[in-house]
């Protein structure tokens, strides 16, 4: 077992905050440097995000895709594997929480906004800009689940799986502390709690802020345009950077509660939203079609999942994916820091083949239904001739609350979708805050509240800044630039897990070995005793007998 290390470099800052600071004060400063920038050169700011954007997805679009579909084969290699009896913390460990509260937290903390975002949006853009196929046609429909569950699937949970897996075998098994720098201490060694440690460290502060900022955005726009269509309040950007000051002022009290009394509880009420949300959609939409499309939807993705998963737009030279896997790759690579470890906070006691199956089967498949049942019904209202297309295309953020336009109850039903999407936002906000706080802080799991509200306060600052830099397109740059190192680092986590195992997995089977070898001595001894015992007994029988 390795030794948890006390950094020499750990201090309280002038405002009394226990931290790292190499990695507290020059992530902050780059996030300060990164906010300022963009408000002074506020007219400029777009096109530069349109032009990082374009640079990174132009030329490393090939790595994103490769470095995704290996995090998956190497998950699946675990899971099915002899690795995967291993149990997090030691044999003996014991799950912390409940599994359907630990299905809750990972649920909201990994996907809660974006399927509101996207759950109607992305389908019937797909449908109507197709990737390789005519504009509304079977074929586009068709084409646009494939895409969308490429995107929101196991490709997606095996990101956050990886980094959350990690994390949570070197910190409850291994005894380091919760940042991502121990993940690579088999073959740094102590240097992890050197300069090379406080790079990884902050690469993951900047990932975790700006992929976390980007949902934070989406979510606000959201329900910006949701009090829009159902009160006619102002959408504009005042009104969004209101409701981030708000929203971020109910996560903070949230973060001061900590996971048990703040984080847990909203989890679970978001679920509770989320399936009453998911049960009107169903009930009260077509039905039958939607259990149809989610047969037909999942069945087309799996036959086609090695060629969506691998498509990289070679021979059509054209630049679809710059917009969709490009950004959702760098999008999830960016956040898995984030959900990773607020994951592999709450896992402690589970198998590894447990942990990854149950994060990468159950999600997808509530993901893939949750898509069929906006999705695909959004496809259908769009072929009907609807106006959603239009919609849509105008103004994603309206999506959900177009699609409910038509079903009975519309205005109820667009209430409790913002207010959903204000949980998701909260809940995101909060886990997030404890993750970066964790990280520049050494890896405590419980740091100072100061410096939880702190990060909580920078969130909000850096979604409402981006928000003015250039809206979505700004949002969509910071997530796939900061997600690009990242990926690096992921692919050597494989390796680095992979190596731990290993040596863990050695050991089990040379405990097992010498406890056998035990048991077959005192096995053994046993024998011979009984043996001599019976050798005495015939002897004293036969000196009686000649005595005799």
């Amino acid at each position: 077992m390795a030794k948890r290390i006390q950094r020499s470099d750990e201090k309280e800052s002038i405002f009394g905050l226990k931290v790292n600071g190499p990695v507290f004060f020059i992530s902050t400063f780059i996030i300060v440097l990164s906010v300022a920038l963009t408000l002074i050169f506020h007219d400029g700011a777009e096109s530069t995000f349109a032009y990082l954007q374009q640079a990174v997805a132009e030329n490393a679009d090939w790595f994103f895709i490769l470095s995704i579909n290996i995090f998956l084969i190497f998950l699946i290699f675990l899971a099915l594997g002899k690795y995967g009896a291993i149990r997090i913390g030691g044999p003996r460990a014991k799950p912390e929480f409940k599994t359907l509260s630990w299905f809750a937290m990972l649920f909201s903390a990994g996907m809660g906004i974006g399927l509101l975002f996207f759950g109607v949006a992305e389908p019937v853009l797909h449908f109507s800009n197709p990737a390789t196929t005519e504009p509304g046609s079977v074929a586009a429909a068709s084409e646009a689940m494939d895409f969308t569950f490429l995107h929101w699937g196991f490709h997606a949970w095996a990101a956050y799986a990886l980094v959350g897996l990690a994390l949570a075998y070197f910190t409850y098994s291994r005894g380091l502390p919760l940042t991502i720098r121990s993940v690579f201490y088999p073959f740094l060694g102590n240097k992890i709690y050197g300069w090379i440690g406080d790079v990884i460290d902050i690469f993951a502060v900047l990932a975790t802020l700006f992929g976390l900022a980007t949902s934070l955005g989406f979510g606000v726009q959201q329900i910006a345009s949701g009090m829009n269509f159902v009160f006619g309040m102002s959408d504009g950007i005042i009104a969004q950077i209101t409701l981030i000051a708000v929203i971020t002022a109910i996560a903070t009290i949230s973060v001061v509660l900590g996971v048990d009394k703040g984080v847990k509880v909203l989890s679970e009420w978001n679920m509770r939203i989320a399936v009453l949300l998911l049960v009107l959609a169903v009930v009260l939409g077509p039905t039958i079609f939607i259990f149809r499309s989610f047969v037909e939807n999942t069945g087309s993705y799996l036959f086609n999942f090695i060629k969506t998963a691998t498509w990289s737009e070679t021979y059509s030279q054209s630049n679809w994916q710059n917009d969709w896997t490009v950004f959702y790759w760098g999008w999830w690579i960016g956040w898995s820091p984030f959900v990773g470890m607020f994951i592999a906070r709450i896992s402690k006691g589970r198998t590894v083949r447990e942990f990854i199956l149950g994060v990468l089967l159950v999600p997808s498949l509530v993901t893939f239904f949750w898509m069929s049942a906006f999705g695909s019904v959004s496809i259908q209202q769009a072929m009907a001739g609807s106006g959603i297309v239009e919609a849509v295309n105008s103004d994603v953020s309206t999506a959900l609350f177009v699609f409910f336009e038509d079903y009975p109850l519309a205005a109820a039903i667009n209430i409790v979708a913002v207010v959903l999407i204000a949980g998701f936002f909260i809940t995101s906000s909060d886990s997030g805050s404890l993750v970066i706080d964790s990280l520049t802080s050494g890896g405590k799991i419980e740091a100072p509240v100061g410096q939880r509200i702190f990060w909580a306060v920078i969130e909000g600052a850096v979604a409402a800044v981006l928000l003015l830099g250039g809206g979505l397109q700004a949002l969509r740059s910071a997530s796939i630039i900061s997600g690009l190192p990242f990926a690096l680092i992921l692919l050597l986590m494989c390796f680095s897990l992979y190596k731990g195992l290993k040596e863990d997995f050695l050991k089990l089977k040379e405990k097992e070995s010498e406890k056998e070898r035990e048991n077959y001595e005192e096995i053994l001894s046993e024998i011979i005793t009984k043996r001599n015992r019976i050798g005495e007994t015939s002897e004293k029988k036969s000196a009686s007998a000649k005595g005799e």
